[in-house]
């Protein structure tokens, strides 16, 4: 028997009812177990709905497909409308010409659903003018009746990687945003509120800024939010680290080279400023670029093009420049290490980082937010960090700033105590205290020398504690490294209750 009218190319399954002549097998090809048969796509079976005033058709391509899918059918748009407005399509196929609304009205619902599914023109009327007046309204494609059914599993196909690849690219601006949003900038001092509201200020501009800032104050994680809030947010964002590389492959890779450029350039290679077209390109350590580069750089500035390194074809691009340093670039123009000209482009807004000493406020939240990520890394309950220990932490000026003290926060999730981080277990130089070496440690204390001009008193108490830091908070020990009876000691601590601390 032949398949029904309006469908054809249909292929007999092995399954094949000959009381059932409609009853086709569409060869779907997704990684995944089919439950019951259907097409999925992750956990979800696809959900297809086919529109067309011919019952013959919907019908025909219902049982056609309804094997691998999960198919719905609607005589016209109003049916249509119903059904998408109270379930959710992957892919809908429908007629171009019906009675009353016509299939474009039924891209234009589509389009204005949430989930926007993907939707496949087909009609009887097959003309150039129909199929781009239906891709111009947003229909992945086009087909003319009678429908081949295997033209119309590989158009499904497609429109469902395509739905998921679109998904998947959201999904990960999404993330983007979240990570290097203002909200991915942790802490609340004065100091951090002051660069998040310039950053804010300068997100949207087209301007050139320049970030200085130490080492580990978080300069690139500012320019990849500089980006994120730009309305370049979508287009790329390139980092280059300028002091990594040596003067001759810094320019190969920033501005690319052409081939026979140089010995080993066997092929074109494209630079990081092409690379960045449409987005953002951050360099890093710019104050370590050579002379012969800050030329080159200085004519992008000035001409918003660049020349291949071998190459004397100008190429325009669309590139917003960022450059970060540790070093102060005005300096280095008066000792004649940086040129002036390009100073003055590259400072057109400055934006500075503090240090971590300087805003010491945000180490408890810094400690919780990096404690939490590699918590969760590592699969093991946060890390309980005690109030001495927190105290230490904020005195302690953090010379590697948010970097170092990142890196702390990992070992010490990896090295925990029972889920606890006393002031005990802290490395002797976040206590201002030299190493413990030879007799040292064996038990006694460290010579750790008390600071200069203290009473008598002030000095006693400064030793106690050291006595206490070094017997871990054992009071017996503590005692008899003081040279005192264990009475006088509860007596001090009684004195000086900021001291006190239990038995461990």
């Amino acid at each position: 028997m032949d398949p029904p009218a309006g469908v054809k190319g249909a292929r007999k399954s092995p399954g094949f009812d000959s009381h059932n002549p409609v009853k086709l097998c569409l060869s779907v090809s997704f990684p995944v177990d089919r439950p019951s048969g259907f097409a999925v796509i992750g956990t979800m079976v696809l959900s297809v709905l086919i529109v067309d005033d011919e019952k013959h058709t919907r019908e025909g391509l219902q049982q056609a497909l309804q094997e691998n899918y999960d198919v719905s059918i609607a005589s016209n748009a109003e049916e249509a409308f119903n059904l998408m407005d109270s379930q959710e399509f992957e892919v809908i196929v429908t007629d171009l010409r019906m009675p009353g609304k016509s299939g474009l009205k039924i891209i234009d619902k589509a389009l204005a659903l949430p989930n926007k599914p993907a939707v496949i023109m087909m009609t009887a009327y097959g003309s150039i003018d129909n199929a781009v007046e239906a891709m111009k309204r947003g229909a992945v494609d086009f087909l003319t009746k009678p429908v081949n059914i295997e033209r119309l599993e590989v158009l499904i196909q497609r429109a469902v990687k395509t739905k998921t690849l679109e998904v998947e690219v959201k999904q990960l601006h999404e993330r983007l945003d979240e990570k290097f949003s203002f909200a991915g900038l942790v802490g609340n001092s004065e100091k951090l509120r002051e660069v998040i509201d310039r950053v804010k200020l300068v997100a949207p501009s087209k301007a050139t800024i320049l970030i200085e800032g130490e080492s580990g104050t978080g300069k690139e994680l500012i320019a990849q939010a500089i980006h994120q809030s730009s309305p370049r947010a979508r287009g790329p964002f390139i980092a280059v680290h300028c002091a990594a590389l040596s003067e001759n492959l810094l320019e190969s890779e920033i501005f690319g080279h052409e081939r026979g450029a140089f010995t080993g350039a066997n092929e074109r290679r494209i630079g990081r400023f092409e690379a960045a077209d449409g987005g953002t390109l951050f360099l890093d350590e710019i104050s370590e670029i050579s002379p012969s580069t800050q030329v080159k750089l200085l004519r992008f500035l000035e001409t918003k093009s660049i020349e291949r390194v071998g190459g004397n074809k100008p190429i325009e691009l669309d590139v917003r420049l960022v450059a970060a340093t540790n070093r102060h670039l005005d300096q280095l123009v008066k000792e004649g290490k940086f040129r002036e000209d390009l100073f003055f482009r590259l400072n057109v807004i400055r934006i500075t980082l503090p240090p971590l000493r300087a805003r010491t406020e945000d180490v408890p939240l810094l400690l919780s937010h990096y404690i939490k990520i590699f918590a969760d890394e590592n699969k093991v309950p946060p890390l309980t960090i005690e109030p001495g220990a927190l105290r230490t932490l904020q005195a302690y000026p953090w010379p590697g700033n948010i970097r170092e003290l990142r890196n702390f926060a990992e070992n010490a999730v990896v090295l925990r105590r029972n889920g606890k981080l006393s002031e005990f277990d802290l490395e002797a130089k976040f206590r201002n205290e030299p190493a413990v070496h030879g007799a040292a440690a064996s038990g006694a204390p460290a010579a750790t020398p008390a600071p200069v001009s203290l009473s008598v008193e002030e000095n006693e108490k400064h030793l106690l504690h050291e006595a206490l830091i070094k017997s871990r908070g054992n009071r017996t020990k503590a005692a008899k490294f003081m040279g005192i009876s264990r009475r006088t000691l509860h007596r001090k601590l009684a004195q000086w209750p900021e001291l006190d601390v239990v038995d461990r």
